[in-house]
């Protein structure tokens, strides 16, 4: 049985200095507001916390657990109040969607990972509870997308942690308020910092099958010969890319359309293991995202592992992924839910999934 108490969240509530807004069973949380006027809510587990931006489209901003840093590096270091993707971009958790999805084409009308990053929501709230796992507490909130004559849905994210886990559970719904269909796409960008001699270990096979490069920027590949050089190689030697070497430069980015195995229930499993045990993961049902992604890159100005980026669709824009048939649609009035998992395991944690991995690819499950 579920017991949980809602408290809205209000922006008056959000001042310049950090002030504690709640303190409860091994949680504390506290608001803020950052330097360029971004709301922010920080809260504490017993081994480490979260940013997040409850009215700027329920991003986690920066996770810290075990003491590390687990986000990405990026040339923002707070967010900024803005729409535009690229324009605050840096998150450690960016919902993406719905009515588009990716880099559009010169034809789509929608912006880069559609409207979904930025969203601001005017209903945010958290949720504090217990269950049978014991206690937890959410952040969730409810956008309300309404274009005349064109899309009206409702989407409610919501992130959990648990009072001594670096793990961190994500919920999102999309809920269709049209009395006619519409279609769906939605991303995951969970964005992990690559460490140096860290690996990656997961449940997709080490063959081009399941590991294809599927976006190459065409022009930097006619003109830069290291770049070519770079996606030639990891398009002949896919599993080259799963161990980062500290002179590794992947610049400006690699992605590659993933197809891991699941376990009986349905969960893949990617992890970054460190070279001291503990290991950055994301766990997610490939029912539910069936055209899994993995983002990199490390340059100068940035450095992110998205290790496993659960996604309905590849990165190509609405009418590319329409045309392949990528695209999900809700009938009036219906909900779809996704689930996923994202964070950080300790040592301890990090070999029993390191052996569930190894049960998953041998297909002893």
């Amino acid at each position: 049985m579920t017991i949980h108490t809602s408290i809205p969240l209000h922006p008056k509530f959000f001042g310049e200095s950090e002030r504690e807004f709640l303190a409860t069973k091994g949680f504390s949380v506290s608001t803020f507001t950052y330097s360029t006027g971004v709301a922010g809510l920080r809260i504490k587990n017993e081994v480490g916390s979260i940013e997040a931006l409850p009215f700027q489209g329920q991003q986690i901003w920066r996770a810290n657990f075990y003491g590390r840093e687990l986000t990405m590096h990026s040339m923002f270091e707070e967010p900024r109040p803005t729409l535009h993707y690229l324009e605050t971009y840096g998150a450690f958790l960016i919902h993406c969607g719905v009515t588009g999805m990716g880099a559009p084409s010169a034809q789509d009308e929608h912006a880069i990972h559609g409207e979904l990053p930025n969203a601001q929501y005017h209903l945010a709230e958290l949720q504090v509870g217990e269950d049978e796992v014991g206690p937890y507490i959410s952040l969730t909130g409810t956008y309300q997308h309404t274009i005349a004559f064109s899309h009206n849905y409702i989407a409610q994210p919501k992130i959990t942690l648990r009072r001594d886990s670096g793990r961190i559970g994500v919920e999102f719904v999309v809920t269709n308020l049209k009395h006619s269909p519409m279609d769906l796409m939605y991303l995951a960008h969970i964005n992990f910092l690559p460490v140096s001699h860290g690996k990656i270990v997961d449940t997709v096979p080490n063959t081009k099958e399941s590991l294809r490069v599927i976006h190459v920027f065409e022009e930097i590949y006619r003109e830069n010969h290291q770049y070519k050089e770079m996606i030639d190689y990891f398009k002949a030697h896919p599993e080259s890319h799963k161990s980062f070497t500290p002179e590794g430069v992947i610049d400006p980015e690699v992605v590659f359309a993933v197809t891991p195995k699941a376990d009986r229930d349905g969960w893949a499993l990617a992890l970054q293991v460190l070279p001291d045990g503990h290991s950055d993961f994301v766990r997610h049902r490939p029912a539910e995202f069936k055209n899994s992604l993995r983002w990199i890159c490390r340059s100068s100005d940035q450095r992110a592992l998205g290790l496993l980026l659960p996604s309905t669709a590849e990165p190509s824009g609405y009418l590319a992924e329409r045309e392949k048939g990528n695209l999900l649609k809700l009938a009036p009035g219906e909900s779809l839910n996704f689930t996923y998992q994202c964070g950080a395991l300790n040592v301890e944690e990090t070999n029993l999934m390191i052996n569930e991995i190894k049960k998953i690819t041998e297909q002893k499950v």
